[in-house]
């Protein structure tokens, strides 16, 4: 018969198997990843608000992404690494610590999705209705859909991890890199239908908005395009949207992989790498998408170059 410790204080985390050669090298790897994750978003943070010309509610909203990724980050990696260091016995985290983390974890990675759609009702005004945009994208507006892309997935997750929490638990060992929703109800061995069936509703939701709101604008800013034939509207369409598209479709994707692997227990430890990639590669990717992508970004930081060769 199989010993079970319930409700446990302390728990274990999997973390990750490298070999023992090779955990220098994976740590500094990691390490080196994070500081230029955290540098690259602190950096477009502060210049989209100190450089005026990028004070405009594209930016503003944009800048939710690099805050979202900041605490994202800053939520996991240190705790990945520290444990890469450590002994597979000695990987421990309190109960109410991966709480947070996993609360965290889930709340910021849905914030990711429905700022990006916040972000594509922006371009949508900004192409469409153009004359109009600065009466509509006020700074009432801005805030207007901060809390929105903040404040909806904040009560979804609340009752998310509220389920898994009212949980009785009989295992200590989280099978995962880091704690999320999915590792605490799997603590459990009570009934957790209520659990996946809320988990699959939320994601399902989340995902059909998501991917309902970029379907629905784009459309509609590729029928005025088409019907206005402005080179000026078209290339302005294409600059924005191409941006906004390429940091959707990265995110997506690795969303998809991530619940894709979910369904193949075969590939659990694949699943857990892929997880931690998902909060990664888009944090990585968004500040050089932008930075290359906005000319005004561009013209900050070719200046700021230009005045330190000066000196």
């Amino acid at each position: 018969m199989e010993n079970y410790t319930y409700n446990s204080l302390t728990l274990q985390l999997e973390g990750l198997k490298v070999p023992e050669d090779s955990v220098l090298p994976v740590f500094l790897i990691l390490l080196f990843s994070y500081i230029y994750i955290m540098l690259m978003n602190i950096g477009i943070t502060v210049i989209i608000f100190v450089e005026k010309s990028l004070n405009q509610p594209m930016y503003f909203l944009f800048c939710n992404l690099p805050v979202s990724d900041i605490i994202l980050m800053t939520n996991t990696v240190p705790h990945v690494l520290s444990d890469l260091l450590l002994p597979p016995s000695k990987r421990l985290i309190s109960y109410s610590g991966c709480v947070v983390q996993a609360f965290i974890t889930n709340f910021f990675s849905s914030i990711s999705h429905t700022v990006l759609m916040i972000m594509a009702f922006d371009r949508y005004v900004a192409i469409c209705y153009p004359l109009r945009y600065s009466s509509i994208m006020t700074n009432r507006m801005v805030i207007k859909l901060t809390v929105y892309a903040w404040g909806v997935p904040f009560v979804w997750v609340v009752v998310l991890v509220s389920l898994s929490i009212w949980l009785n638990r009989c295992r200590t060992m989280i099978m995962n890199l880091f704690c999320d929703n999915a590792s605490l109800f799997k603590l459990s061995c009570d009934d957790v239908s209520i659990n996946n069936i809320y988990g699959l509703t939320f994601t399902v939701i989340l995902f059909a908005f998501s991917i309902g709101s970029m379907v629905l604008t784009y459309a509609k800013i590729t029928v005025v395009c088409l019907t206005r034939k402005s080179k000026s509207l078209n290339s302005k369409a294409l600059i924005t949207c191409s941006t906004h598209l390429l940091v959707y479709l990265i995110l997506m994707g690795s969303g998809i992989i991530t619940i894709a692997l979910h369904r193949f227990p075969q590939y659990s430890y694949e699943r857990k790498i892929s997880s931690f990639l998902y909060l990664l590669v888009p944090a990585g990717l968004n500040p050089i998408i932008y930075g290359v992508q906005t000319k005004e970004i561009r013209l900050f930081i070719q200046k700021l170059f230009c005045s330190k060769e000066s000196f």
